[in-house]
């Protein structure tokens, strides 16, 4: 409840006509932690299914759009060194306190779009499914999403077109952690990523032990969020692809404001 009273808040929404904010809210909450169809949450809150398409389509944009009041860059240089001193931590070595970030891709599988690009959504895995890329802190917390990705494109790919690959973030000595998968780069975004296989060296094994602790938080974090929305991440959205990344991104600031709710 702590939760909802914080999003309301958030939202700002007082609604003189409708169903009201709160109604409306808990609406659109039930259909994401169900993942049934409108016609189902029709049902349960006596509504008329036309009626639960729009609040649910309104809602999300609503949530949304206040992506950057709940998922944010350290602000201050306070909570910068509180994001690098809990990487040490995680990798249990200082050669890490420099680190700023985690990043990763996740793949969210939705049903097969039609019409003659539906086959960019096939994923490496055969699947159909958009790519929401995520940089998370020590605490798995999300400081910066980019979504929208079909999913037969290289995680490399969708990096080099996000915003956050040309920002001025992490600042001048810091990096950001990745796997294998992305390139190990300075310039124009500091990534720090692990030896490639095969790994010679005891120096280089224990580095790559170091990292991978470190770096693991960002799958915590993409596993915390699909445990909390089995019913979106855990199988195939049955949404318009284009709804997608709306839907992907209200989950992702609904898990950090389930956090503040704490």
């Amino acid at each position: 409840m702590e939760a909802l009273a914080v999003l309301l808040d958030l939202l700002g929404q007082e609604r003189s006509h409708g169903w009201g904010a709160t109604i409306e809210t808990l609406v659109f909450l039930f259909w994401l932690a169900s993942g049934t169809s409108y016609w189902v949450v029709s049902r349960v809150f006596g509504m008329p299914r036309s009626t639960v398409h729009r609040i649910v389509h309104r809602v999300t944009e609503e949530v949304v759009a206040i992506r950057h009041r709940v998922i944010h860059l350290p602000k201050t240089p306070e909570d910068l060194v509180a994001v690098t001193h809990g990487f040490v931590g995680l990798a249990r070595h200082h050669a890490f306190g420099k680190a700023a970030g985690a990043i990763d891709g996740c793949h969210v599988r939705i049903k097969p779009p039609s019409g003659p690009d539906g086959h960019c959504y096939r994923d490496r895995k055969l699947f159909s499914s958009i790519i929401l890329q995520a940089v998370c802190d020590h605490q798995g917390r999300f400081l910066d999403t980019y979504v929208g990705w079909p999913g037969s494109v290289h995680d490399s790919r969708v990096l080099r077109n996000s915003p956050l690959y040309r920002s001025p973030y992490p600042p001048p000595g810091h990096f950001i952690l990745a796997d294998g998968g992305y390139p190990c780069l300075q310039h124009p975004l500091p990534l720090l990523t692990p030896y490639k296989r095969p790994v010679r060296g005891v120096g280089a094994q224990r580095f790559n032990w170091h990292h991978s602790r470190a770096r693991s938080i960002i799958e915590r974090a993409f596993g915390m969020m699909k445990t909390r929305f089995r019913a979106i991440f855990l199988q195939a959205l049955e949404v318009h692809h284009t709804f997608v990344p709306h839907v992907i991104t209200a989950c992702a600031i609904l898990r950090i404001l389930l956090l503040w709710g704490r």
